[in-house]
C-alpha cells in the first residue's frame, strides 16, 4: 500500500502557483491531512526499520529529521515563503547530526531525489578525509567502483579546491576526488515513486547503497 495519496502532489503542483501565506492558509487543513501528516508517518517507519539494525538511530524520531516546509528568505532574492517538496534526513540526531551515516531525500512534483555522503564539513575534518582517502587508496578506489553504488549514484560529487597540502599531492595524482571539499551523492527518481508502494523500500535500498562509503568517511572523523 502507497503511503501517500495523489493529493501530496496535487498539492504542490497548486502551491506554485499560489506561494503566499493567504493561498497556504487556506489550505492548512488539506496540507496537514495530505502532506504534514502522511510524510510525517513515512519519516518514522523509515527511522523504526533503520532502528531494528542501528541502535543509534533508537530514540530518533521524525521530528528531529524533518525539514521546515518554510523557506529561508532572509538572503534570498526569492521571497516565495514555501518549499516545493517535503525533505528529511534520517540520521543519528536527526538535522543536528554531524555523523556521516544516514540518508536525505526530498519529495515534490517533479522528482524524487535521494542524497547521501559529505555535503558540508568543517577545516579539520576535510583535512582528516582527505589523509583518510590518500591513505586507503585502494579500498576508497574499491568502493566508489562498487556495482551497487555505481548502478544507485553513479559517482561522487562536489565541489573541489585548487590547492592542497604538499604531502597530500602525490595521493592526489592517483585520486582526484582528494582535492573535493564535498563528498556528496545523490539519484533521482520520477516523481510517480511518491505514490508506489516501492518508495520505503528505494529509500532503503539508497541508504544500503551509500552506507559503505559513508561508514569509510566516518571512520576517520567519528562523530555522534
Amino acid at each position: 500500500m502507497a503511503d501517500f495519496t495523489k493529493d501530496y502532489l496535487d498539492f504542490f503542483i497548486e502551491l506554485a502557483g499560489n506561494n503566499n501565506k493567504d493561498w497556504f492558509d487556506l489550505n492548512r487543513k488539506r496540507y496537514e491531512q495530505s502532506v504534514k501528516k502522511p510524510f510525517y508517518a513515512f519519516v518514522q517507519r523509515l527511522i523504526d526499520h533503520f532502528a531494528l539494525s542501528y541502535p543509534a538511530f533508537k530514540d530518533l524520531t521524525a521530528s528531529e529529521c524533518i525539514f521546515r516546509i518554510n523557506r529561508d528568505i532572509r538572503f534570498s532574492k526569492d521571497k516565495s515563503p514555501y518549499k516545493m517538496m517535503c525533505s528529511a534526513v534520517i540520521a543519528p540526531n536527526g538535522k543536528k547530526s554531524k555523523a556521516i551515516h544516514g540518508v536525505y531525500f526530498e519529495l515534490g512534483p517533479e522528482a524524487v531525489r535521494v542524497y547521501g555522503g559529505i555535503y558540508e564539513i568543517d577545516k579539520d575534518d576535510l583535512l582528516l578525509i582527505r589523509e583518510g582517502i590518500a591513505e586507503n587508496l585502494e579500498t576508497f578506489t574499491t568502493l566508489k567502483n562498487a556495482p551497487a553504488f555505481k548502478k544507485v549514484y553513479g559517482e561522487i560529487r562536489g565541489e573541489k579546491n585548487k590547492i592542497l597540502p604538499k604531502e597530500l599531492k602525490e595521493a592526489a595524482e592517483k585520486e582526484s576526488l582528494i582535492f573535493n571539499k564535498q563528498w556528496y551523492f545523490m539519484t533521482e527518481f520520477d516523481a510517480d515513486l511518491v505514490l508506489s508502494d516501492q518508495l520505503f523500500d528505494t529509500i532503503i535500498s539508497c541508504f544500503k547503497a551509500g552506507e559503505p562509503i559513508e561508514l569509510f568517511f566516518n571512520q576517520f572523523i567519528q562523530r555522534s
